[in-house]
């Protein structure tokens, strides 16, 4: 099956999708579209894995969560390798891995490598951990015998595989190998590729093992002009990464941030007073709209001072355009000029301590009419 001229990313997702239903060539979940497609034979297209000398000589595999690539990470476990899989949509951190019960039978294994394994017998790794990963396994929609390949659309495995060079867990020698059906290997016109697209070495099929010796260089690091905030307010270790490149002296501008004009600057101002804006139950702030430049700082010690928390912030680079300060409530309301510096800030505050508290910073988010009990309509809160 190839792809008709002058096709998009999506034309050849949507045509690999209806071809492997319309045929009944694809397996559970489905339907597969907006999926990385199981398929009959996935199992067996896994096997193969067996054959390549770097699976071999591998000792720590990260290997992404889809279904398919049930059959590598099960193999990764019978063969006593550290099995990495990234967390689903990175929303709780970076990798899981996957750690057996002692004296595991091959039925447990067999669990450890499904979804719900990858839940029960999983621990975080953390940014700090010394990571490295001598094998990547990625799901595919479809794949050139070229290397390139597309994903489904929403740039995990892409952002996943930048966020490892960022931290030095792989490197442009680092094997990459995709799994997928016979029909999923199409031609893709180069056109179709960008920078930030992760290329695969090595393609396994039921029928084939395909050498790509693709040239084309991988992803050097996150291309933070590609992140929006919204990405960013949904992944905390993207937020950790962003806030360490920053100090590292990278550029970190983020796709939406807007510039602010020449010379301004970020006038530190305390609204303390009820006449000039009335303060809530809950840590909220009463008003028709919280932008989501919003920032709530909260579990403040209860002698806290605004002077000191306006020094702590500007010790940590995230002094807001104006504060508004809830003494009573142990919280603070920060507000910035848009989304991105309230997000640089959230980062710049991680693990933020004012005296012997722990702060707790989240983007501050309005409430409506069925809001948290005891709020007002359209009240703002804390995001939880």
């Amino acid at each position: 099956m190839e792809p008709r001229a002058g096709v998009s990313k999506q034309d050849i997702r949507e045509q690999i999708w209806d071809y492997m239903e319309a045929r009944n060539l694809a397996d559970f979940p489905r339907p597969v579209h907006h999926r990385i497609p199981n398929f009959k034979g996935s199992y067996l297209a896994c096997q193969n894995i067996k054959d390549l000398a770097v699976f071999a000589r591998t000792q720590e595999v990260k290997v992404d969560p889809d279904k398919p690539l049930e059959g590598v990470r099960l193999l990764a476990l019978q063969s006593k390798k550290t099995l990495l899989v990234p967390t689903p949509r990175l929303r709780t951190g970076l990798f899981n891995k996957i750690t057996p019960p002692p004296g595991a039978t091959k039925d447990v294994l067999r669990k450890c490598a499904t979804s719900q394994g990858v839940k029960n017998y999983s621990t975080p790794v953390g940014l700090d951990s010394r990571v490295l990963v001598d094998l990547v396994v990625v799901g595919s929609v479809a794949v050139s015998e070229k290397g390139w390949r597309i994903g489904k659309g929403e740039g995990y495995a892409d952002l996943e595989y930048a966020m490892m060079v960022s931290m030095g867990a792989v490197s442009q020698g680092t094997p990459v190998v995709t799994i997928v059906h016979d029909c999923q290997v199409v031609d893709i016109p180069e056109t179709l590729l960008e920078d930030h697209d992760l290329t695969v070495d090595y393609i396994l099929t039921p029928t084939r093992v395909i050498t790509t010796g693709c040239e084309r260089p991988k992803p050097t690091g996150i291309v933070w002009s590609k992140i929006s905030c919204e990405m960013m307010g949904k992944m905390p270790v993207l937020r950790s990464l962003h806030c360490r490149e920053e100090q590292a002296g990278k550029d970190v501008t983020l796709r939406d941030k807007r510039q602010s004009p020449p010379g301004a600057r970020a006038a530190l101002s305390t609204v303390r007073s009820p006449r000039e804006l009335p303060l809530l139950e809950s840590g909220s702030l009463q008003g028709d709209d919280v932008p989501s430049s919003t920032v709530y700082v909260g579990n403040l010690p209860r002698d806290a001072r605004v002077s000191e928390l306006k020094r702590a912030l500007s010790a940590r680079g995230a002094a807001p355009s104006r504060l508004t300060w809830q003494g009573p409530q142990r919280g603070a309301f920060l507000h910035y000029r848009d989304p991105a510096e309230a997000w640089q800030a959230i980062s710049r505050l991680q693990g933020f301590c004012l005296g012997a508290n722990t702060a707790r910073v989240a983007l501050a988010r309005h409430q409506g009419a069925s809001g948290l009990a005891g709020g007002r309509a359209g009240e703002p809160h804390p995001d939880p």
